[in-house]
């Protein structure tokens, strides 16, 4: 966890119960590390990501030319890795009572393990195939829930806040796909739309009102 041996600095004893507890808490996934800015060295460095440790450079730049509205605390921010990771860093200031910055504390999160199961969730949303439409072509229940599902993801609104347009619109397609050729089907697409049977007779019987079909979008 701690690639630093007991310090006598001051700041070290003040700051390592919080670089312990992120490093747990983010571990094994972030290095903590608290830089000294006046002598541009790592002060010390818990659950470390390479082979700096303690005494090596901080290579920090100087703190004079941050923007002062950061409020001293700066980031997320992206570096990368030789090995190719990308992480993503927050460094705070740290100050004296009199306003002199005392340290630097950074923290470096390792993004590849949120990059991997990023990938695993967009490989399960990936464009499908066309389905095998042999195999659905008597299941007429699965094919009344892909119509009115595939409506419901085009116009972008739930199926209980479809309007009456709306319904015309997929009642005309279910009619189109035989669906009401069907004994019972009248009782499926109504619980699919969620209206009552006698709303869904009423609809039907305004869908095959002479003229109607040709302005049902």
């Amino acid at each position: 966890m701690e690639a630093a041996e007991e310090s006598t600095d001051h700041r070290v004893r003040m700051w390592a119960p919080v670089g312990r507890a992120v490093a747990l808490l983010l571990g094994p996934y972030a290095e903590v590390v608290l830089h000294d800015p006046d002598t541009d060295r790592i002060l010390a460095i818990w659950n470390p990501m390479g082979s700096r440790g303690p005494g090596d450079p901080s290579l920090l730049g100087e703190l004079d030319v941050l923007d002062p509205s950061a409020r001293d605390v700066f980031g997320p921010y992206e570096k990368l890795l030789a090995d190719g990771r990308r992480l993503s860093s927050v460094s705070a200031v740290l100050r004296e009572p009199d306003g002199k910055a005392a340290a630097v504390l950074c923290v470096n999160l390792d993004r590849t393990p949120l990059e991997q199961a990023a990938a695993v969730l967009s490989a399960f949303g990936a464009p499908t195939t066309p389905r095998p439409q042999p195999l659905f072509e008597q299941d007429w229940h699965e094919r009344v829930q892909h119509i009115v599902g595939a409506y419901v993801r085009e116009c972008g609104r739930p199926v209980e806040r479809l309007t009456r347009p709306d319904r015309l619109a997929v009642l005309a397609r279910l009619d189109e796909a035989k669906v009401f050729a069907v004994r019972r089907a009248n009782p499926v697409v109504a619980a699919a739309l969620r209206v009552s049977r006698s709303t869904l007779y009423g609809l039907l019987a305004e869908l095959r009102a002479p003229g109607t079909k040709d302005h049902t979008p």
